[in-house]
């Protein structure tokens, strides 16, 4: 079997590069016959290129749009557009994920895992071809890529839970590929271990100089403690591994400190007394423009869009917003579910009927559009996409109704992969989980995070601020957690990951070391998750209730086009290969 049938669209020899001097030499595209060509794997050069064409693949539109459609899409907090005429979207939120569903491929981000392990494979004997390319040249590639390739495959078992995973790189036609699927346990744990190697010799955070792109741009070591903490999540969330949700914290603990030091390096900040804030968050009013300008300061990894060489299309083909002044409307695939559309009381639980607790959130305001409009079913998307200063003056705010549309030259808006707040709330969901009853100090430290993550979003004159009081149960934190993630995090590609997180911990019988396809019968997924999942319908909620049954219907079909040619490859049982959603 050709490998170019294999990965659907991998293309293995063309590298888009961006060059180490600039980030906006996006699309230099290196010779397919010259990546295996006997002049080529001589200097340093060649390395440069083969690594910055790896990140290069991962801006590509098919890996941020599935970032967008799998994280964000199947979860609650998206619909499609009100007019939109796209079947494709349709079926996924109908549950109708079919073998033939284009968001099933995975073909994006197998290209990047071939790119790294074309570096892998090759890096180490330029250092005898060229002086240049020292032994601390070769670590730090070393280093991104392993780092990069753990971070591909946690998305496909995210995604598809058992996925093939190789090091081989296949840099020729002719060569076959027939990979079996590996369960996610012993995809994870590799993960992890390339990503403890990849710890030890990446760059240190910041080390690339002040304000350079590089520092949130490359993989460094912030990012690489990212990762694991967000592995380590996951993987204790499946298997209710108490140790590993202790090694989330821990590296939960590495980016705090780190982005701390830093911190108080670059802005000559002092410590003062055993309260001394550790975290540096922007002020709730800045949050939006901060959100907005790609590299902040609690940004921790963004693929990088120049807007001139490449631009962000993906973005704004599923958030845009359009049209001439004063009358701009949502133009993208999606917008925000009516659960955005203003504050209650329950919205501290995963029963509630909304996402923000108080008006007083500045968030309510700067993530969507209609703002406070209780009548409305969807809401076009304010983050990331509006550059208009923050909304401050939020007291006197006429529903949020002002649209103004993307001014971002050609979609000059990085993807976040991590930012701090996001380790920080990983870190509160593992603290409630190694709380060992409902009166544990642990959920007092788990509540500290939230609130402080909540409260800098807060008007500051408000008082309708968090209180522990409220949530001092184990049961009630880790609601709390997720409903705060939702309101730091939404459209950033997380919610839906997150709630399957929370689904795992409330099922038993789950063996992450065994392949769906070999087992018969799976555990079924919690009431409480489903009804999540369907409170963002205005109609229909219940057919999808009642198609998302067992643990397989959390995942994607495998394409069928991949079952066709890997004949190794074995298809998600629920899902069969004649276009009808579901066997069970």
């Amino acid at each position: 079997m050709k490998v170019n049938n294999i990965f659907s669209k991998v293309v293995l020899g063309a590298c888009a590069v961006l060059t180490l001097g600039s980030c906006n030499d996006f699309l230099t595209i290196y010779p397919t016959d010259k990546t295996v060509a006997e002049d080529f794997w001589k200097k340093k050069a060649d390395v440069d290129q083969m690594v910055t064409g790896a990140y290069a693949a991962m801006i590509d539109y098919n890996v941020t749009e599935r970032c967008i459609v799998w994280g964000a899409l199947r979860s609650d907090e998206l619909v499609k557009r009100n007019g939109l005429s796209n079947n494709t979207i349709d079926n996924v939120l109908a549950m109708n994920l079919l073998p033939s569903n284009g968001y099933n491929s995975w073909s994006g981000f197998y290209n990047v895992i071939n790119r790294c392990n074309i570096v892998l494979n090759h890096a180490a004997g330029v250092m005898d071809e060229d002086p240049e390319f020292t032994q601390g040249d070769y670590d730090a590639v070393r280093g991104q890529m392993l780092a990069l390739r753990s971070l591909c495959y946690f998305y496909l078992v995210r995604a598809f839970r058992d996925v093939p995973y190789t090091t081989q790189s296949y840099e020729d036609d002719d060569q076959q590929m027939q990979v079996a699927q590996m369960c996610p346990d012993s995809v994870l744990t590799f993960c992890i271990k390339d990503l403890k190697e990849a710890e030890k010799i990446v760059m240190r955070s910041g080390a690339y100089g002040y304000n350079n792109w590089r520092n949130k741009g490359y993989i460094t070591r912030d990012a690489v403690y990212a990762m694991l903490a967000d592995i380590y999540l996951w993987r204790a969330s499946m298997n209710h591994d108490q140790s590993d949700y202790e090694s989330c914290i821990e590296y939960a603990d590495k980016v705090i400190k780190s982005k701390d030091e830093y911190y108080r390096e670059n802005y000559r900040v002092s410590v003062s007394g055993a309260d001394a804030d550790q975290y540096h968050l922007t002020d709730g009013r800045g949050l939006s423009t901060m959100l907005s300008n790609n590299n902040s300061i609690e940004s921790i990894l963004e693929w990088q869009y120049d807007g001139d060489h490449n631009s962000n299309t993906a973005l704004e083909n599923y958030y845009d917003m359009s049209g001439t002044e004063g009358q701009h409307d949502a133009n993208g695939n999606v917008e925000a579910s009516q659960l955005f559309n203003s504050p209650s009381a329950d919205a501290n639980s995963l029963s509630g009927t909304k996402i923000y607790h108080s008006k007083n959130d500045y968030r309510m305001w700067n993530n969507v559009y209609l703002a406070n409009s209780a009548e409305a079913l969807q809401l076009a998307i304010r983050k990331f996409v509006s550059r208009r200063g923050d909304l401050i003056d939020i007291e006197n705010r006429n529903k949020g109704e002002e649209k103004t549309a993307n001014n971002f030259p050609a979609y000059q808006r990085n993807w976040i992969v991590y930012r701090l707040t996001d380790v920080m709330l990983m870190k509160a969901e593992a603290l409630v989980q190694t709380a060992t009853n409902d009166s544990s100090s642990v959920l007092r430290s788990a509540f500290d995070l939230v609130q402080t993550v909540n409260k800098r979003s807060m008007l500051q004159t408000a008082k309708d601020t968090l209180t522990f009081t409220d949530f001092k149960s184990k049961v009630g934190m880790e609601e709390l957690v997720l409903c705060e993630r939702e309101r730091e995090l939404c459209f950033e590609g997380k919610r839906w990951f997150d709630l399957v997180r929370y689904a795992y911990r409330h099922m038993d019988g789950v063996n992450s070391r065994q392949k769906l396809a070999d087992v018969t019968t799976w555990p079924s997924l919690p009431r409480k998750f489903t009804s999540v999942i369907v409170r963002k319908y205005d109609t229909g909620g219940d057919a999808v209730a009642y198609k998302m049954k067992t643990e397989p219907f959390l995942y994607w079909p495998i394409a069928r086009r991949e079952i066709h040619v890997n004949l190794l490859l074995k298809q998600n049982p629920v899902y069969s290969d004649n276009e009808t959603s579901s066997k069970n």
